[in-house]
């Protein structure tokens, strides 16, 4: 390798080490791209209607906000309502608890006795768990500014990009070699319209669980049926993981009530997802996204274990944009062209080879024409010996 080699390969390890080390900022900025994305189309479809591009916009803007308001408004009081309940029956239940384990003391024989737990001691051995739950608490809430940050950050760039989106992506393309921009261009435009389609097909299935959770916890008559169905629906933006973390206050909640309908949540819960995850998002995605089940659940693995929680979040986003990298770039681009070689080279083979037959040719005919003057000369040759020797 000579000089130049060495200081663009030091100057590429430079950047991957780089880019490794501000990954969250990097998905922070690719969650206000996907957010501008799903905004600017929102606001072009009010755009096609007649409204003016500023109209439009403020208009998406105050649709998102007013969502976000929302959720918060309908999730924090029927929660935080709960969670005042759960303190206060929490004591409750560990009295009950015991009074329980007092009355099984008197109805067992002797021998068992010794091996029935003491209240006491669970305590105890529950105090571990408890400090650390505490101590992890207190990074939660030492954490919450700097979430709250980010959002803002995500937002701010939201509306920049918004604002402006061509300018953006005009300097984007120009990070590459001028005679790939306009590939790069059609690259981006397919990768808006995927994001589009996941985007609709992720509102299809969230309103879909949402609804249906609702409606079978207001059957089951569990309080805060509303706040919980929206939570659900919510919490499908991150599949297979979300739903299980969304059933956690469901039954926690309907624990409260009755123990039995804590079980009734869970089954609800499974059938609802089993039908979403079955049969109407394969339909969904298929259609608008097309990826496959497997690769969707190692891409979440994947970017949560490099990126973290927000890796896992934005984990769907984020395959759908690589592979359409993969399959433009990777796969049309390079594999594809691997052995083709350019129809100027294939006919210089051919002409060659049209070449070289009638060289063969020529050299055959000079060959003839040569051995027949050979053939010709011989007679002459005897004649002359025969003269000489009489």
């Amino acid at each position: 390798m000579n000089l130049g080699q060495w200081i663009g390969l030091i100057a590429l390890v430079l950047s991957l080490y780089i880019l490794w080390q501000i990954r969250e900022v990097l998905l922070l900025i690719f969650a206000a791209v996907v957010l501008a994305t799903t905004l600017n189309r929102l606001s072009r479809r009010f755009q096609s209607s007649g409204m003016s591009r500023g109209f439009a916009i403020s208009l998406s803007v105050g649709i998102f906000i007013a969502a976000i308001v929302g959720f918060f408004w309908l999730i924090v009081p029927p929660f935080a309502q709960q969670f005042n309940e759960l303190t206060y029956r929490v004591p409750k239940g560990f009295q009950l608890f015991n009074t329980w384990l007092n009355q099984l003391e008197t109805r067992i024989p002797v021998q068992l006795t010794p091996y029935i737990p003491d209240i006491n001691s669970l305590t105890k051995q529950a105090e571990p768990l408890i400090n650390r739950l505490l101590g992890s608490s207190f990074a939660i809430v030492s954490g919450s500014l700097e979430v709250v940050l980010k959002i803002l950050l995500v937002l701010v760039l939201t509306g920049m990009f918004l604002a402006n989106p061509i300018a953006y992506r005009k300097l984007f393309i120009r990070l590459f070699p001028s005679f790939y921009r306009r590939r790069v261009d059609g690259i981006l435009d397919r990768c808006e319209i995927s994001l589009g389609g996941w985007v609709i097909g992720a509102a299809i299935a969230m309103t879909y669980v949402g609804i249906m959770s609702m409606i079978g916890l207001f059957i089951l008559r569990v309080p805060s049926a509303l706040a919980l169905g929206v939570l659900a629906g919510f919490m499908n933006l991150i599949p297979n993981l979300g739903p299980t973390i969304s059933v956690v206050p469901a039954m926690a909640i309907a624990l409260l009530d009755a123990p039995w309908k804590s079980l009734v949540v869970l089954g609800l819960y499974f059938i609802i997802q089993q039908t979403e995850g079955n049969f109407l998002t394969p339909i969904v995605m298929a259609h608008q996204v097309s990826l496959l089940p497997a690769v969707t659940l190692i891409s979440q693995l994947f970017f949560l274990s490099f990126f973290g929680p927000l890796g896992l979040l934005l984990a769907l986003p984020l395959t759908v944009v690589a592979k359409i990298w993969v399959q433009e770039v990777l796969a049309k681009d390079v594999l594809d062209q691997w052995d083709n070689k350019p129809p100027r080279e294939t006919e210089f083979v051919i002409v060659s080879e049209k070449s070289l037959k009638r060289e063969s040719e020529a050299e055959l005919d000079g060959f003839v024409v040569e051995t027949t003057t050979d053939e010709q000369d011989k007679p002459v040759m005897d004649d002359e010996i025969a003269k000489t020797e009489d």
